[in-house]
């Protein structure tokens, strides 16, 4: 996959027949409403605005798609922006729908590399984000965890969480075994993010 800092917005899918049917390889970003999956995108590709995002939670409503690298068609590859889960403000019936787009997506998708599973490092793995580990073990989906907003604790307690994080998946078949801690608003563990996607959308 290019270089990050070359993103651009592609397209918006509400719908699985909404999907771009060519391009490079994928990833995307999962997690629970306002864990900073927005936030992390913009960071990565050093923009500003490239992805929205919002203080309410539960905004983000459907799959964003980001294209990667030089202005092409098909797309050299993407970055997935997905709906956050766990809380939204909308009717049951529509969080429903656009929640069972993202699994579908999950699990038809064959471009889609790795899905990086963001965790608020100041809350830990809820029962949600082990439910959507869940579901990412039975697709057989590689995922990996990224702790988001590491500089909100205390600097010395982010190895233990590292440790900590690393127990609680180690067991999973489908999880990544490497933990990376991240802060958008200070920089912090994103070469490092940007590294192991540039490995996972190489096979490794």
């Amino acid at each position: 996959m290019p270089a990050l800092p070359s993103a651009r917005f592609h397209t918006t899918v509400a719908q699985l027949r909404q999907l771009p049917r060519d391009g490079g390889p994928e990833v995307a970003f999962i997690g629970r409403s306002n864990a900073g999956k927005s936030s992390a995108i913009n960071a990565l590709c050093r923009r500003r605005r490239l992805a929205f995002s919002s203080s309410t939670p539960g905004r983000t409503q459907a799959l964003n798609f980001f294209a990667i690298g030089r202005e092409s068609d098909p797309p050299e590859g993407f970055l997935v922006d997905m709906p956050g889960y766990g809380y939204a403000q909308a009717p049951k019936a529509q969080v429903d729908a656009w929640t069972k787009l993202v699994f579908d997506y999950l699990k038809g998708r064959v471009t889609l590399k790795r899905v990086y599973l963001l965790i608020d490092a100041r809350h830990g793995i809820k029962k949600n984000d082990e439910e959507v580990m869940d579901l990412l073990d039975r697709a057989a989906v590689s995922y990996q965890i990224v702790l988001t907003k590491a500089d909100k604790i205390k600097a010395a307690g982010v190895p233990r969480l590292i440790e900590e994080t690393a127990q609680k998946v180690k067991r999973r078949p489908a999880a990544y075994p490497a933990i990376i801690a991240t802060s958008s608003e200070k920089g912090l563990g994103l070469d490092e993010l940007r590294g192991a996607i540039a490995l996972a959308v190489s096979g490794g």
